[in-house]
């Protein structure tokens, strides 16, 4: 598991809450905003749209939030005239960036995104700069409980689909699957009783980059966590690798 993966989980396992409520509301509408205007607004005929839609319960955003996002997504409502964006760039210790967003201000997210990377001793590339070192695959978290059998869920998660299994998550685990059999995969483990906490395609580091300093470790964090609070980011993947103590000791 990369570094950024176990940052993410870590991030899930305590619950770190990396903005105030209302921007975190509106990062979860937008979301359903685009799943809803790209697959139509229907949840059992849209697996984007039900996964933003699982997501956003998980963080409280109450259901009429949740019926408006896709009112808005569908035409019904007054449709807010959102882009996906990706922005790349490098952070301390030569680690490359991709930021996904969401937005309807590409200058001010553009602004935003770049104070960031400067403000934390990055620098944010040109389009095509680091993406080559990514490469999209299916990840599906689910918990780990202490009855939770090994050898007998990687038999069902191969069955299912899923290309790798990785348990060394202390309370979570981490399914492998290609990025169009995510559906697919999740279905599957649902119906033989794995509830997952989150289901996505995400870009994972095809090498990464080994920090060594805890001033960078720090640092580098900081520019992930500052970005990740930004109201128009929707995700942010990084290749690095590091002491996980760093990670437990920043959220702390």
């Amino acid at each position: 598991m990369s570094g950024h993966s176990k940052w993410a989980t870590i991030k899930r396992t305590k619950a770190v809450v990396d903005a105030k409520r209302g921007a975190v509301y509106a990062k979860m509408s937008r979301e359903i905003i685009v799943a809803a205007k790209l697959g139509g607004g229907d949840p059992a005929a849209n697996f984007r749209l039900r996964q933003a839609i699982d997501r956003a319960k998980s963080e409280g955003v109450p259901n009429d939030n949740i019926a408006r996002a896709i009112e808005k997504g569908t035409g019904a409502g007054a449709l807010d005239n959102f882009e996906e964006l990706v922005y790349e760039g490098y952070g301390p210790g030569g680690v490359a960036i991709m930021v996904k967003c969401t937005t309807d201000n590409r200058n001010r997210t553009a602004g935003d995104v770049r104070s960031y990377f400067s403000k934390f001793g990055g620098n944010l590339g040109e389009t095509g700069c680091v993406n080559w070192m990514f490469k999209e695959r299916g990840e599906i978290v689910l918990p780990k409980d202490a009855k939770f059998d090994e050898d007998s869920f990687l038999l069902e998660a191969l069955e299912a689909g899923a290309d790798d299994v990785d348990t060394t998550g202390e309370d979570q685990i981490l399914v492998l699957c290609q990025p169009d059999k995510v559906e697919a995969v999740q279905s599957a483990l649902a119906k033989a009783g794995h509830k997952a906490i989150s289901a996505e395609v995400s870009l994972n580091p095809l090498n990464t980059v080994e920090i060594t300093s805890k001033e960078t470790a720090k640092l580098l964090l900081k520019l992930l966590d500052n970005l990740e609070s930004l109201e128009d980011v929707q995700n942010v993947f990084a290749n690095f690798e590091m002491d996980q103590g760093w990670m437990s000791e920043y959220l702390n």
